[in-house]
């Protein structure tokens, strides 16, 4: 019944765009696509004529407000088991999971010359902080402790690493200068291929779990035809066109 209806609220939404049917949707959004979520809810607000009220934060951090009651009608979750999690606890609908987006690790320093193409500069420890997302909290954080076990560096660097509560923070904590260097989202840091400024290195993807990001109906949004339509629009090519101008890979 419920894949039923959603489909209904699809067809309705396509049939119906005239402002006296607008809509609204509050959507949780994973701190690591911040950028790319201002673009796609411009964009998004322009074809559909509804309106997308976003909160950001550590996909750990919604998972908790979601379930606490917070009126959100969708998750951009920067993993796929945070709505897995939902659909099986009854918070989301299982049929509406999809992968918008598969993100990039990047380890990025403010100061241009500080970080070499190969990520050497972990094995100099010249450094006094490297800044990391909670990795028990935000997915980015996770994949960062991977990589640092893959290259057998977490315990000798276990005393420089300060934490941020999300990807956001701890790109804060390297812009700020209060870290000379950490691994924060490609969007954050990228645009259109191009570094916006400092010095970064890519980390290979093999050295992680890939960071497969999840979007899902949830069930606060399942009669909420903006929340579908919403959902629906990240499939498009606009909205596709947009995610890939940020870094991310789409699968």
């Amino acid at each position: 019944m419920a894949f039923a209806r959603m489909t209904v609220l699809l067809l309705v939404t396509a049939l119906t765009s005239t402002p006296s049917l607008a809509g609204e949707v509050h959507v949780a959004v994973a701190a690591n696509f911040a950028a790319p979520m201002k673009s796609l809810v411009l964009e998004f607000e322009r074809e559909s004529g509804h309106r997308a009220l976003v909160s950001l934060g550590a996909t750990g951090q919604l998972y908790t407000q979601i379930r606490q009651g917070a009126p959100f009608g969708v998750l951009l979750a920067a993993d796929a088991t945070t709505p897995s999690k939902l659909a099986s606890d009854g918070y989301a609908l299982a049929e509406t999971q999809r992968t918008y987006a598969i993100g990039r690790l990047l380890l990025w320093s403010r100061d241009a010359d500080y970080v070499d193409a190969k990520g050497d500069v972990l094995r100099r420890r010249d450094f006094r902080r490297l800044a990391i997302a909670n990795p028990k909290l935000a997915p980015y954080g996770a994949a960062a402790t991977q990589t640092l076990s893959a290259l057998g560096l977490r315990e000798k660097l276990r005393s420089k690493i300060v934490e941020g509560a999300n990807i956001n923070q701890t790109f804060k904590f390297v812009a700020s200068g209060n870290a000379e260097l950490g691994f924060v989202a490609t969007s954050q840091i990228m645009q259109e291929g191009r570094l916006k400024s400092g010095s970064a290195w890519l980390v290979p993807a093999n050295l992680h779990d890939p960071i497969r990001q999840d979007a899902i109906l949830l069930t606060k949004g399942q009669d909420n035809p903006a929340a579908v339509a919403l959902l629906h629009y990240l499939d498009s090519r606009s909205a596709r066109d947009i995610i890939r101008r940020y870094g991310y890979e789409l699968p």
